[in-house]
């Protein structure tokens, strides 16, 4: 039996590379959210203390947590943060080109 060589094995398995990106996308996005209930749970609240503070539903801070940010105004985002100790840096990127917007 001869050896499979990876540029035979990628040919007959064509990489989607989409496909790789927005799951990669997807992985980082829950890392960030799993890292952000961390960080609430060692400042010593709960979301349901976290949503008081900001004046919103204890279930827009679990959305917040769970990574579904895209339709969460970006004001929530700062004063989520803002409740559990932190605050929000925003970049504006492009290339090599990074300038801090907020």
């Amino acid at each position: 039996m001869m050896a499979l060589l990876l540029e035979d094995f990628l040919r007959d398995r064509p990489v989607d590379r989409h496909a790789i990106d927005e799951a990669k996308e997807n992985m980082m996005a829950q890392v960030r959210a799993h890292r952000l209930r961390e960080l609430r749970e060692s400042a010593g609240l709960t979301q349901s203390d976290v949503a008081q503070r900001l004046g919103v539903s204890q279930r827009q801070v679990s959305k917040i947590e769970r990574g579904e940010i895209e339709t969460t105004k970006l004001g929530t985002i700062r004063n989520y943060l803002s409740a559990i100790g932190g605050s929000l840096s925003l970049e504006f990127i492009q290339g090599d080109i990074r300038v801090q917007v907020a």
